[in-house]
């Protein structure tokens, strides 16, 4: 039964077309991405391989500071240099460009450059346009600054408490906390007070951030007829050229994004607001064309994608029997020095908060603190991985103390199969699902039986060998309501409802189909899919199509490759293009068949009567219908072409409610998975091995075996360098001291198992074929499950897992504490 508070939290009808089927004949092929062979023979363009004609570069001055007054710039050293062309300080960039997006209400400002002040070690304070790289990169040097430092804010629960020069933006905030609300969905309070056992753990999730090979860049063109164009490895290019225009204060007209071929993201690039304005300005400023590219020791201090820096006071509250109620906790975030995506990484986990369990409550004291280190942004799984670890981590603690086995506990409470669409506490759904066959499928693949025994024998010989298990949502298709419910109430910000993405679609006169995406290439296999989806509906060759990609002046919305949203929404465009093209086609085709248009069908690459082998192909049509209009009847269902565009909106939300009782339906298109993995813990010196890793998915109807477990496969590898090694440390005086590969670790393949993977499909009924979103799935099990291993592996010593990552100093001096308590 549904809790009052979601009494007016209404399920939309479905307005799927395409029902999942098993007479697919290109949907669920491991077909190979048509976007390999450009990438493989180096001929991909990547930001780095384009050049403009009488291009400048630029490079950058960077804060040594993490808060500090800006005394004094002196640029003529600089600007004496040979081939330098301008020398520029965020007071002239201020002269071109305004404060940078935010999403945040109110508002923090934040500018491309440093004007008065910087609040970061690595905030820009001044560029350098030059002939070369080089050259620019040595004028830096020669720019001299007077700073006047400042008290430095790097433990979030000491900056809350900063007072006068301590206020990191003392004009737009009374003190460092940017927001503190509790939220209650559901009886809270009452489940607490029916709870036989209340479990509470703290938990510390460190700061790390998707490090893709390439770094983030553009290339910027400007003059006073066209104003800007700007090319660069922005995700987000289609969405909001408009706001960037304003921030660049020029009409939105003026300003043209480009995107280009791009060498990962992991999140880190969705917007890059910062790089295109700041690059745009210098091109203005300057009179030049500028690249500019971020080297990787600027990516770690001042990228957008740092992600969630968080301290949780979590509590589950169970009856004796095992029934979860309740779920509460308090988390404190640092956001860093901006509020780039207000708490968005806080309300991401809302949509999967109570993991696959029915947990009838949930309560949230969300305190978010600003801090002097670079702020966060978009990293895959945007903060729900984080919720990940909370939830199994409780329940893996639920288990031991109510004396039950982690399975046992898990199956009790999860959501049975006739179930859904169900609906939690917050007010998201849980579209379709089948947890309990997830389960079982991956206690299969990785033959637990045996690895119980095989543990069994280890602890005998005294080896530390633990088998972890993980059961985890991975919430797809978000709506943006996402980005501001969580704002307050009376000042909400930007309310945007619309989170779409769309497709060109034509046909030319040979028959063959060029298709134009809104977003830009990402690393994903966004051809492959669409491509997939067209041949699936017209029964064509992939090699009968063309994929291109738009501009934001001749492209639609689309926000592309982000939030394990893309195959959903792009087969969704897709399919809209394709039943307006077959229209069409059978109109056309009927015609010169002399048939009616209800006696015809689209099949096979051809339009037939239905029932007869009498046909027409698509080829045949195609060149009748661009090249030969008088054969047609001279009426406007008849014009020539066959082309169309198609946006698709979000195939199921709704509104919050107005006061946040709940928070509406936003992320409802919900994957599932369950981990388990083996480890050893060498206990003298804390490394972990992975012995053996299993990984089964639900992401519905599975579009590319072949693709999809590549995503589950380099997702887990992400989640096992964020368990084991990734973090960024700042010290007291806010500097970074970790920023390079040397100190900040990557898994190499030496450190990631062969991952043994499988999928269930219970396929979604409100999305074209009931296919779900799984990019991110595998970071959001991996932390969470290697905990749990660990833990178990030592178990026999009491140490439990509540801090990720777990490098080994860190696991050592856990076992050191436990054994001066044994």
């Amino acid at each position: 039964m549904k809790s009052p508070h979601l009494a007016d939290n209404v399920i939309p009808p479905s307005r799927q077309r395409e029902p999942a089927r098993s007479s697919a004949k290109w949907i669920g092929k491991s077909m190979p991405r048509v976007e390999d062979p450009k990438l493989l023979t180096g001929k991909g363009r990547y930001i780095d391989d384009l050049s403009v004609p009488n291009m400048a570069h630029a490079a950058v001055l960077r804060s040594p500071y993490a808060h500090a007054r800006i005394v004094r710039v002196d640029t003529s050293r600089a600007e004496a240099l040979a081939g330098v062309v301008r020398v520029v300080t965020g007071r002239d960039m201020s002269e071109v460009a305004a404060s940078a997006v935010s999403f945040a209400s109110p508002p923090i400002t934040q500018h491309p450059m440093a004007i008065d002040k910087v609040r970061h070690v690595g905030e820009v304070v001044a560029a350098v346009v030059a002939e070369d790289r080089y050259i620019a990169e040595d004028a830096v040097e020669l720019i001299e600054v007077e700073y006047e430092p400042l008290p430095v804010n790097s433990d979030p629960e000491v900056a809350m408490q900063a007072t006068g020069d301590g206020v990191i933006h003392p004009t737009e905030r009374e003190s460092n906390v940017a927001y503190d609300e509790t939220f209650d969905w559901g009886p809270v309070d009452e489940d607490f007070a029916k709870a036989d056992l209340v479990v509470r753990r703290q938990m510390v999730w460190g700061r790390s951030a998707g490090t893709p090979i390439e770094t983030c860049g553009a290339i910027a063109e400007y003059d006073d007829a066209n104003g800007y164009t700007v090319t660069s490895n922005s995700a987000f290019g289609n969405f909001i050229p408009w706001v960037i225009a304003g921030c660049l204060k020029v009409h939105p007209t003026k300003l043209k994004l480009v995107g280009v071929t791009n060498g990962g993201s992991f999140g880190t690039k969705v917007l890059l607001h910062k790089i295109i304005i700041m690059t745009a300005g210098l091109a203005r400023l300057s009179g030049r064309p500028v690249k500019y590219i971020e080297d990787r020791l600027e990516h770690f201090l001042s990228s957008d994608g740092h992600g969630p820096d968080r301290r949780y006071d979590a509590e589950l509250a169970l009856k004796r029997d095992g029934t979860m109620l309740s779920l509460r906790f308090k988390v404190i975030d640092d956001y860093g020095a901006y509020l780039h995506f207000s708490v968005g990484t806080n309300g991401n986990p809302l949509a999967q908060v109570v993991g696959p369990y029915k947990i009838n409550s949930v309560g949230m004291h969300l305190i978010a603190v600003l801090t002097n280190k670079c702020q966060q942004g978009p990293y895959r799984c945007f903060g729900a991985e984080c919720g990940n670890f909370v939830i199994e981590r409780l329940v893996d603690v639920a288990a031991r103390e109510l004396g039950m086995d982690r399975e046992e506990l898990r199956l009790r409470n999860m959501i049975q199969p006739d179930e859904f669409p169900y609906m939690i506490p917050t007010g998201n759904i849980y579209d379709s699902g089948n947890y309990q066959a997830v389960l079982e499928k991956a206690k299969a693949l990785i033959d637990l039986p045996k690895w119980k025994a095989r543990q069994a024998e280890a602890r005998a010989q005294g080896r530390r060998v633990g088998i972890g298990l993980a059961t985890c949502q991975e919430r797809s298709v978000y709506s943006p309501t996402e980005w501001w419910f969580l704002n307050p109430v009376k000042t909400p910000g930007f309310t945007l409802t619309s989170a779409p993405e769309a497709v060109q679609l034509r046909i030319d006169g040979s028959g063959h189909f060029y298709c134009q995406l809104q977003t830009p290439f990402i690393g994903t296999s966004s051809e492959t899919m669409v491509t997939q989806v067209l041949c699936e509906q017209f029964g064509v060759a992939p090699t009968d199509i063309a994929i291109g990609y738009s501009d934001s002046h001749t492209g639609f919305n689309g926000i592309g490759a982000n939030g394990s949203r893309f195959t959903v929404m792009i087969a969704g465009a897709c399919v809209t293009a394709s039943y307006r093209l077959k229209d069409r086609l059978k109109r056309f085709g009927a015609h010169l068949l002399e048939a009616s248009v209800g006696d015809v069908e689209v099949a096979d690459g051809a339009v037939r009567v239905i029932g007869t082998d009498r046909q027409k192909t698509i080829a045949e049509i195609a060149i009748m219908a661009n090249f030969f209009r008088k054969a047609f009847p001279d009426t406007p269902e008849f014009d020539t072409g066959l082309e169309t565009t198609a946006v698709y909106d979000h195939p199921l939300a709704t509104e919050p409610h107005p006061e946040r009782k709940h928070l509406g339906i936003f992320y409802p298109i919900m994957g599932h998975q369950c981990h388990i993995a083996v480890v050893e813990v060498d206990e003298e010196t804390g490394q972990v091995k992975i012995l053996d890793y299993a990984a089964v998915h639900d992401a519905g109807t599975v579009v590319n075996p072949r693709t999809l477990d590549g995503q589950v496969v380099g997702g887990t590898a992400n989640g096992i360098g964020t368990a084991l090694m990734e973090e960024f440390i700042y010290d007291a005086e806010g500097q970074f001291v970790n920023a390079n590969f040397g100190q900040f670790c990557l898994p190499s393949s030496h450190d990631v198992p062969h991952v043994r993977t499988a999928h269930l499909e219970t396929p979604s009924p409100f999305t074209e074929y009931g296919i779900k979103g799984g990019g991110e799935g595998g970071r959001m099990s991996a932390p969470a499950v290697l905990a749990s291993a660990i833990e178990d592996a030592l178990s026999p010593l009491g140490v439990e897992i509540m801090q990720i990552p777990v490098p080994p100093p860190r696991l050592r001096a856990l076992i050191r504490n436990a054994r001066s308590k044994a």
